[in-house]
């Protein structure tokens, strides 16, 4: 029998530009590394009776689960403290969301998935060394106990990849409580698109800090709220990077999800030895995302979310009829620190 998704494509009923329609790009000799069934189980996949091959060719693409919506979310991002207006998914493929056992809904991609509208010149791919890289960190944050993006499957796909050198190539298939960044909410507060904006806010209530809107004490300031929430949850998870000595290295405003899990294993690692101002980034020669400098970059990034999320704070206001409520929502651009205190 095919592997049986119980997808529910939330995602994909937001406004159309939130994301673009696309279909992965079949690869030639589909092989599977490693596939976690345990994980496939908590997420309701069935995949009783399937071969090795058919499990090949889903999670290389090369398959399209039934129900599937593929698509490629839309974001900016301010890499190294500068703006790209666009971003997106260059190389990763939503196949579409589904709740697990918990009940709570969870994204599946494939990474490495072939060319997108937002590839920008890229050919989609990915090499193997990283996918193997990402698919064990993944999992040894997960065992930790640190918020995290899972690893589902790794597929060869019996291509070369051109980066330095020639690299075999490779799929990655990624599960995430959602791939929501800081940098998605930039994306529309810097076309001045507030419809989608608000859509893509309610979504992430709904489906991150469902608390937010059924507390009746503030239901009024739900935007306020949320970025409240977002920012503690960010502190936290950094709080357990810290203790755990362990350095992002990309700490871009598209690699931070609004979920507070750890998103996008490029170049980062465990310090061996105690060394403050570390760092695991060949291109961060200014040693800006050093580990020591992790929670100051986290609240840098917040306050790019708070400056993106302006609009939503004022229709706070407008629904509140409160002056202060305004002044409120201005100051949290400045005062980013008040929320991220970690105690």
């Amino acid at each position: 029998m095919p592997v049986s998704f119980p997808f529910e494509n939330i995602y994909a009923k937001l406004p159309s530009q939130c994301f673009e329609p696309v279909q992965p790009t079949p690869v030639s000799e589909p092989e599977l590394i490693k596939f976690n069934e345990s994980l496939a189980d908590t997420l309701n996949i069935e995949t009783t009776d399937v071969t090795e091959s058919e499990l090949a060719a889903i999670f290389s693409g090369n398959a399209a689960p039934d129900n599937a919506i593929p698509l490629a979310m839309a974001y900016s991002g301010h890499q190294f403290g500068n703006l790209n207006p666009q971003l997106g998914d260059g190389r990763a493929i939503l196949l579409g969301d589904l709740y697990d056992k918990n009940s709570q809904l969870r994204d599946v991609q494939l990474k490495g998935a072939g060319r997108t509208p937002f590839s920008r010149g890229g050919d989609g791919r990915s090499p193997l060394g990283p996918a193997l890289r990402e698919y064990i960190l993944c999992e040894a944050m997960f065992a930790l106990g640190v918020p995290t993006t899972r690893a589902l499957a790794l597929v060869r796909s019996g291509e070369t990849v051109i980066r330095q050198q020639r690299e075999p190539g490779a799929v990655f298939t990624r599960v995430a409580a959602s791939h929501i960044r800081v940098g998605t909410f930039q994306y529309f507060a810097l076309r001045r698109d507030h419809d989608a904006l608000r859509a893509l806010a309610d979504h992430v209530i709904n489906r991150h800090y469902r608390e937010v809107k059924n507390t009746s004490e503030e239901s009024e300031k739900k935007y306020l709220n949320l970025f409240k929430k977002i920012t503690e949850n960010q502190a936290k998870l950094i709080a357990k990077w810290m203790n755990l000595g362990f350095i992002h290295g990309v700490m871009n405003t598209d690699n931070m999800t609004v979920s507070g899990e750890t998103i996008d294993y490029g170049p980062c690692a465990f310090i061996d030895s105690f060394n403050r101002k570390k760092v695991f980034s060949s291109i961060d020669q200014q040693g800006r995302y050093a580990y020591i400098n992790q929670p100051a970059i986290g609240q840098w990034n917040l306050t790019r979310l708070a400056e993106a999320m302006l609009p939503l704070f004022m229709m706070d206001t407008e629904s509140a009829h409160s002056s202060s409520d305004g002044v409120e929502a201005t100051l949290l651009v400045d005062r980013t620190e008040y929320f991220f205190s970690v105690k």
